[in-house]
């Protein structure tokens, strides 16, 4: 079950680039259900995650202060926060890393360079597996 579900619907993007913060938020922005939060250290992600509970959650793994792996590691043992979903969004492009984020708990992962709309297709596609529970 979805952490919040309001007919604005926040996405926290946690994320060390500013472009990338820019593209994600241009285009979910283009969909007027979407209200956008964004950190750009693993620390402060952790912490808007844990106070906003935000719908969904984009994660990038390589950030300063603490690892995106760490803070999606964090946030799927916390009873609060375990059911926001996680996208990961990372450079980490090998079976092995994709394998290894999706074993932290994260519900999909997408690798760099990304399309945003194959991003938004997924957020929606997690968002029709989870109303169909």
């Amino acid at each position: 079950m979805p952490a919040q579900q309001t007919k604005n619907k926040t996405v926290l993007i946690v994320e060390d680039e500013q472009d990338v913060i820019d593209l994600l938020a241009l285009n979910l922005l283009k969909d007027s259900s979407y209200t956008i939060s964004t950190a750009m250290d693993g620390l402060s992600g952790l912490e808007k995650a844990r106070s906003e509970l935000p719908w969904m959650i984009i994660l990038d793994l390589m950030l300063p202060k603490m690892s995106g792996t760490d803070v999606c590691k964090i946030l799927k043992t916390d009873r609060v926060t375990r059911d926001i979903p996680i996208i990961i969004l990372s450079a980490k492009a090998t079976e092995v890393d994709r394998l290894k984020g999706l074993e932290l708990g994260a519900d999909d992962y997408v690798t760099k360079p990304f399309s945003p709309r194959e991003v938004i297709l997924r957020m929606k596609a997690i968002e029709r597996r989870r109303t169909m529970t």
